[in-house]
């Protein structure tokens, strides 16, 4: 692992682990983490800025958790976000770093505000405005170097980099590397039932495949998948153009290859693709899950584990907001 580079990356405990996130985020998580100084964190302080109950954050909390080892993310890479307060310490202080400018021009404050009232809850909250200078304690307090993102990310990263070398034109010193975006090859995952649109938990089950449904399931819905549109003509529909990235994705290359022969010549048949589809996330997700049961065969000693991993990494957190109180003039608890 190397010392030299550090990663700081998250995910929110909201709606289930679908093959969209999966291979979105967490199967790079997984290959990062041979190379790199990785954090990954359950990100339930983030998740308060949208409607919440308590009972359902705390179970979706532990839930994430318990599938981000089952997918092979290593215990002491990962913790809770809550369980560590340095996190929200050095977000208030960086708030007072960020402009109030810039967090208005932030496009997923808008979005999100729009998605609420949609919904009929007409509260937004003041969090959900100010996410972004939490976001930038998350990577800051690690001295991350580099942050995996996808394009809907990188105007927060840009905003963690400016509040950065703000600071770091107070401190008159480079107290914050600047971290850069790290882009890496991930498929962008449609949904089945809609192709047009993001494999999505908030669009409903029949727009995501759960990594741990179970055969049948994942299997009925790749077979109802939607391959042409009929507005496609003479290219590759974003239906069958899906149903290839998935197939590519879980790594069933020779299969993607066979069959993207049998594209060029004409002779496809949707029906082999769709199997070759469910035969590569069925094969994924029967790993995962086997994981997942052993896991949850003693929950009580991986709660313990997370907690204890989280104590660990809690450890370099409270050295960087240490320092940042001796550069901003704030008093340290000494003990």
């Amino acid at each position: 692992m190397s010392q030299n580079k550090t990663i700081l990356s998250g995910i929110q405990p909201t709606g289930k682990l679908h093959f969209g996130r999966y291979f979105g985020a967490v199967e790079n998580w997984i290959r990062l983490q041979q190379d790199y100084n990785c954090y990954f964190m359950v990100a339930n302080y983030h998740a308060m800025s949208m409607p919440f109950t308590a009972k359902k954050m705390a179970e979706q909390s532990w839930d994430v958790c318990f599938n981000l080892l089952a997918c092979g993310i290593k215990p002491e890479n990962l913790f809770v976000q809550s369980l560590i307060p340095e996190h929200t310490e050095l977000a208030w202080i960086l708030n007072c770093f960020t402009s109030y400018g810039q967090l208005s021009r932030m496009t997923q404050f808008k979005d999100k505000s729009a998605q609420n009232a949609e919904g009929g809850e007409g509260f937004i909250s003041a969090g959900l405005f100010t996410y972004p200078a939490l976001q930038a304690a998350d990577i800051l307090i690690y001295k991350a170097d580099l942050v995996p993102v996808g394009k809907d990310q990188e105007q927060h990263l840009e905003l963690t980099r400016n509040i950065a070398q703000r600071f770091n034109n107070f401190a008159e010193k480079e107290f914050f590397p600047i971290p850069e975006a790290l882009y890496t090859k991930v498929p962008k995952v449609m949904s089945t039932a809609d192709p047009d649109r993001k494999m999505s938990a908030s669009l409903g089950d029949k727009h995501n495949i759960d990594v741990f449904a179970d055969e049948k399931r994942i299997r009925k819905q790749v077979g109802s998948a939607v391959t042409d549109s009929g507005a496609d003509a003479g290219a590759m529909s974003a239906g069958v153009t899906n149903l290839f990235s998935l197939l590519d994705a879980s790594g069933m290359h020779e299969a993607h290859a066979s069959l993207m022969q049998d594209y060029e010549q004409g002779t496809l048949k949707y029906a082999d693709l769709k199997h070759e589809v469910a035969n590569g996330l069925v094969a994924i997700s029967g790993d995962i899950r086997e994981r997942l049961t052993e896991l949850k065969s003693d929950r009580k000693a991986v709660k313990n584990q997370v907690k204890q991993s989280s104590y660990e990494i809690r450890k370099r957190a409270q050295e960087t907001i240490k320092e940042v109180k001796d550069v901003t003039g704030l008093m340290n608890v000494r003990f």
